[in-house]
């Protein structure tokens, strides 16, 4: 095994192929709100670790196995391989965003790390090394890139013992749940799966009252910010086995009907138990002052919650972060932990279709750009989800190992929730947090009580 500090790798590229879909008639596909407004957020940057691949295959014959089976899922998916072009509406003095699906294309790169083991970029209970961060393409763009950068670019890295297979995907084009539908249908064709058996994405967009969005404004230009890179922050893969979490959901139905609350205690569900545990020692860990608010925020998804409902398989983004109800950090940590799971609940169940449709009217009003300056530094933020299926996407050399990210949208307490490997029903978070925040949760006994030690990948 080698070893290596983050500073000593070089990732060096190796080849760059374009994909394209087969030829079919041009098409726009209009934006909605929920799509605008991560125009100013930074990529999606997701990834997967595999074995190496059968000795009999050589990796840049991985990459055209790869690049024939993505070119199919394509023709589905076709909104994939265009960019995104912005349209001036002279009769409003406005504009529209859409996409233009010309089949201009998607990228997938070839790349190499030099004497980089599994063990140096995935060490098990350990910081996530930042030579990681290398394994991602597109590291720096905006979604609002899209006008000229693929929107979606596949970065194909060998190392030592290993392949990972990371992937920037611009978060207005859709959320995690559509990308990992297409991660998956691409995975199956690569297979061998029948690219024509595969259920094809709903891609017409929703909006409230059916017509395209118009912006209040010429031209978008002006209000995307770059350069919001936080300070520098560590990041944690922690483990949560089915049983840690039942424990957790217990102690807080326990809380609950000892406080009297009997419909908090049956409502009470494994997400919102480590939620509470998440928020509370991560308030406990930036000594905050017991008079300061802090809420704990979640990524929501709307298609079940819409009345109607969109079915599964919606392609475009209809996420919101709800959040709990504002509590002084004192307060917090003087309520407990089935306090702070009721309330994460409280904040999922009045998610309803009459305050989804309220936040779209509210934003068409005054449409907002979202960025890294909306991140709270009192609070914390459960994004991803654990039932993004990211272990079944095996594209025929064997399944996934670990699942990471990249460098983007990332700020002092983030939570980012995958299913745990091993299945079954565990949880891995990946935590983000400032350094002397991170040294103060190492230390938090009720928090490393609940950790379950990790296995090497």
């Amino acid at each position: 095994m080698g070893s290596n500090s983050d500073d000593s790798v070089v990732v060096r590229l190796v080849s760059r192929r374009t994909v394209a879909p087969p030829p079919r008639p041009r098409e726009l596909i209009p934006l909605t709100t929920w799509d605008v407004s991560f125009l100013s957020a930074d990529y999606i940057q997701k990834g997967l670790l595999y074995p190496p691949p059968p000795a009999s295959w050589t990796t840049a014959g991985l990459v055209d196995r790869l690049e024939a089976a993505l070119a199919k899922a394509l023709e589905h998916y076709y909104p994939v391989a265009g960019r995104f072009a912005t349209t001036q509406q002279v009769a409003d003095g406005g504009c529209s965003v859409c996409i233009d699906c010309g089949g201009q294309g998607v990228d997938i790169l070839h790349a190499v790390a030099e004497g980089v083991w599994v063990a140096d970029a995935f060490p098990p209970d350990a910081d996530v090394p930042r030579l990681v961060q290398s394994f991602f393409p597109l590291d720096g763009a905006v979604n609002h890139d899209g006008h000229h950068l693929p929107l979606f670019t596949v970065q194909v890295t060998e190392l030592a013992d290993g392949v990972f297979v990371g992937f920037a995907y611009n978060h207005a084009l859709s959320d995690g749940t559509a990308l990992w539908d297409l991660l998956n249908a691409w995975a199956g064709i690569c297979r061998g799966g029948d690219k024509h058996r595969l259920q094809p994405p709903l891609l017409e967009r929703w909006s409230p009252d059916g017509r395209p969005l118009v912006l209040p404004f010429p031209s978008l230009d002006g209000l995307i910010e770059r350069g919001l890179s936080p300070p520098p922050l560590r990041e944690r893969m922690l483990h949560f086995s089915p049983e840690s979490l039942a424990a957790l959901k217990e102690r807080a139905r326990q809380e609950l009907l000892a406080a009297g609350d009997e419909a908090g205690a049956a409502a009470v569900t494994r997400f919102q138990a480590l939620s509470s545990l998440l928020w509370r020692c991560v308030t406990r860990a930036r000594l905050l002052p017991a008079e300061q608010t802090t809420m704990c925020r979640a990524a929501i998804n709307n298609r079940p919650r819409l009345r109607p409902q969109l079915p599964h398989r919606y392609f475009g983004n209809t996420v919101y972060a709800i959040a709990t109800e504002a509590v002084s950090a004192g307060e917090l940590l003087e309520r407990g932990h089935g306090w702070a799971a009721a309330a994460v609940g409280r904040a999922v169940a009045g998610h309803t279709d009459a305050g989804i449709r309220a936040r779209v009217a509210a934003w068409m009003d005054k449409p907002v750009l979202y960025t890294l300056r909306y991140f709270d530094p009192s609070g914390v933020m459960m994004g991803s989800s654990p039932r993004f299926d990211m272990y079944g996407c095996d594209f025929g050399w064997g399944k996934p190992l670990a699942a990471r990210s990249g460098r983007a949208n990332k700020s002092d307490g983030k939570a980012s929730l995958y299913p745990g490997r091993d299945g079954g029903g565990g949880i891995d978070a990946e935590l983000v947090l400032l350094p002397d925040n991170m040294e103060r949760l190492e230390e938090d006994q009720e928090f490393w009580a609940a950790v379950t030690p990790d296995k090497k990948p």
